[in-house]
């Protein structure tokens, strides 16, 4: 009568402990490198300590996607990058857009 194959979780992988726990510890040093980069500023422009607070914020959403969301390149996680990839375009275009708006309001409000 029921298949035992089945086990309820819809497919998803369930991680180890051990990837739990290299997740959680990069994640806190991906948290603590922009933290300690503004508390000591060591670089000398502000724009390198946008950069590597940028690069920091992208590395640490990768670490939550595939450590905790458990998104990887597997047929079964397909759907799921796909929906956050459009996810992530919808969102590029809308901010995008907005900066664009904003940006010729700004220049045509000044003429």
């Amino acid at each position: 009568m029921s298949d035992h194959h089945s086990h309820g979780n819809g497919g998803a992988s369930h991680g180890s402990m051990k990837s739990y726990v290299s997740g959680f510890i990069l994640s806190i040093i991906l948290t603590l490198v922009p933290f300690a980069l503004v508390m000591f500023p060591g670089l000398a422009t502000p724009v390198t300590a946008v950069i590597v607070m940028v690069i920091m914020a992208i590395a640490q959403v990768l670490v939550q996607l595939v450590f905790f969301l458990h998104m990887d390149s597997s047929s079964e996680q397909s759907w799921n990058v796909m929906a956050f990839a459009f996810t992530v375009l919808i969102a590029v275009i809308l901010i995008g857009g907005t900066v664009w708006i904003m940006y010729n309001m700004h220049i045509n409000m000044i003429l």
